[in-house]
């Protein structure tokens, strides 16, 4: 006996939190910024200019690399703190350091070489960082009425005398 029934089923689709979002946003973005430095080396002329100790028109120096690393590292921790820091600091510093990267992420274009190239990196940073701004700016609120008292603890019947 063969039975043909077709059954429509609904996928459960829980919101997701704004800590992953916030993580999986700031992930996204070191994954471009290391994109689009790995892929600034195929330009013709930038490993010359790498090995005669120039980027971009700075010289490359300790102080230069360590500006480098760090502003790549606070991104990097952004990804930590999102997952892990209390919600109203972790939405503070969210929308703070969101906002400075958007100069940070624009200095890329500045050149006018390869602007297609730059332009679309900077534009999909941009969206990126506009994403983390709306997560932490609209991150959900309870207010304190709502918030349940605590239960009581429950007693045994035999402790209430039954």
């Amino acid at each position: 006996m063969n039975t043909n029934t077709k059954t429509t089923t609904t996928l459960h689709d829980p919101p997701v939190p704004v800590r992953a979002k916030l993580a999986a946003a700031w992930t996204s973005f070191m994954f471009l910024a290391i994109y689009v430095d790995y892929l600034h080396l195929y330009k013709p002329g930038i490993i010359d200019e790498l090995l005669a100790g120039v980027v971009f028109k700075f010289d490359i120096s300790q102080t230069f690399v360590v500006i480098a690393l760090m502003l790549m590292a606070i991104p990097i921790l952004m990804i930590l703190l999102s997952a892990t820091l209390p919600a109203r600091v972790n939405r503070t510093l969210n929308l703070v350091v969101a906002s400075l990267y958007i100069p940070v992420s624009a200095f890329n274009v500045i050149g006018g070489e390869w602007l297609f190239f730059y332009g679309l990196g900077v534009a999909l940073a941009l969206i990126i960082l506009a994403f983390i701004l709306r997560s932490a700016w609209t991150w959900p609120r309870t207010s304190s009425a709502s918030t349940p008292e605590p239960a009581a603890p429950r007693r045994l019947q035999t402790e209430m005398g039954r």
